[in-house]
């Protein structure tokens, strides 16, 4: 029998922006190949259409919403969580926290819903103190109307169980082994620094441009990403490039043959992020054999269970690990076959996707039950 999930809370399929969408972008073909009807939600002008990827047998939605810094989450989250209700699919599963507010109007339609809870939002350095609040009470309500939550780190679904008292599934990101691809061109193999992340305060990267410095005065430096919004960091970035020759900005890299590349070919990867759980990019550096060089966090450790270099977030302690590893290519080959183990062993999509579908498959049964009870009684 055919069931059907509606997917809220990303930029549509398929999308390249971040986790979530990198995420629904494996899942719902997935589904899709197990019999599943998927929906995916989305915005108008965030997908890539022509992908040759693209699965024709999941269903595109796009509803409106404000596209602000603050609100498009919430805002085009409500619009297809109306539409969705009004669809009824069996089963809904919902990425992002914000969007608890909206779950008690798919909950009144009697459509389960198995809520992705990402990080820790009101943590984050990028928001300010009245969308914090917002992001920790979409979180109560999350806690309060969610039929099953999703954490993609083990060390999430603690925060949750302290803070809120809910158990959920811990389903990390995952990451492919890609084949061997050339070097970009300009470069050198295990000849350059590389950073890959959305420029933001948390994420380390004004700490990592000053190590940059540093870094480019011998070797390349590689930097991929870029706000989405413009400010105070990428005009950083812009500047350190105008004045050194040795440092790349290449801006948001939605080619993953190329992304690939830079990770495979990268003498150190500089992963700073300090708030999320198991982050996407990560994982798939490490599928790739990037000899990794992370921030100290609880989730990364838990990600490179000691198949990376920790730092502090200081530039000067970010420079001279970056710069010893990449002066020591013994360490180099070392780092980088951990790391593509630990990834195979922890991290493939294949394990990752069946995860998926058992929550959803369990919120479907956990409702009928509750329903047949209440019948019962």
């Amino acid at each position: 029998m055919s069931r059907s999930v509606a997917i809220i809370g990303t930029r549509g399929y398929p999308s390249y922006y971040g986790g979530f969408e990198t995420a629904v972008r494996r899942l719902a073909p997935y589904l899709a190949q197990q019999g599943w009807d998927v929906t995916v939600y989305g915005r108008r002008g965030t997908t890539v259409d022509d992908d040759p990827d693209l699965d024709p047998r999941v269903i595109r939605r796009i509803t409106g919403g404000v596209e602000t810094k603050s609100l498009s989450t919430l805002s085009y989250g409500f619009t297809a969580t109306l539409d969705a209700a009004r669809r009824k699919p069996d089963v809904a599963l919902v990425l992002n926290c914000a969007n608890g507010f909206w779950l008690p109007s798919l909950k009144q339609r009697g459509i389960p819903t198995v809520v992705n809870v990402d990080g820790i939002e009101w943590d984050r350095a990028k928001w300010g103190a009245a969308a914090k609040k917002v992001f920790h009470q979409g979180a109560v309500w999350t806690a309060r109307y969610a039929d099953r939550i999703i954490y993609d780190a083990a060390e999430i679904e603690t925060r949750w169980r302290d803070e809120f008292g809910r158990d959920g599934d811990v389903i990390p990101y995952g990451g492919d082994v890609p084949p061997d691809y050339p070097v970009e061109p300009g470069l050198t193999h295990r000849g350059y620094a590389l950073l890959v992340a959305r420029f933001v305060p948390e994420n380390t990267v004004p700490e990592f441009i000053e190590a940059a410095r540093h870094i480019a005065r011998t070797r390349d430096v590689v930097i991929v990403g870029s706000s989405g919004y413009g400010g105070p960091i990428d005009d950083a970035v812009a500047a350190l490039t105008r004045s050194n020759a040795r440092v790349r900005w290449f801006g948001h890299v939605s080619d993953d043959q190329r992304l690939h590349s830079l990770w495979q070919h990268a003498g150190a990867y500089f992963h700073g992020h300090s708030v999320g759980g198991t982050n996407p990019a990560l994982v798939q550096a490490m599928a790739c054999g990037a000899p990794v060089v992370a921030r100290d966090t609880v989730f990364n450790r838990e990600v490179l269970d000691g198949a990376g270099l920790l730092v502090t977030p200081d530039p000067h302690d970010i420079a001279a690990t970056v710069l010893a590893l990449m002066d020591d290519p013994d360490r180099q080959r070392s780092l980088s076959e951990r790391a593509q183990r630990r990834a195979e062993a922890a991290y493939s999509w294949e394990s990752v996707h069946a995860a998926y579908e058992r929550s959803l498959l369990a919120a479907i049964s956990e409702r009928r039950s509750l329903f047949a009870g209440a019948g019962r009684a």
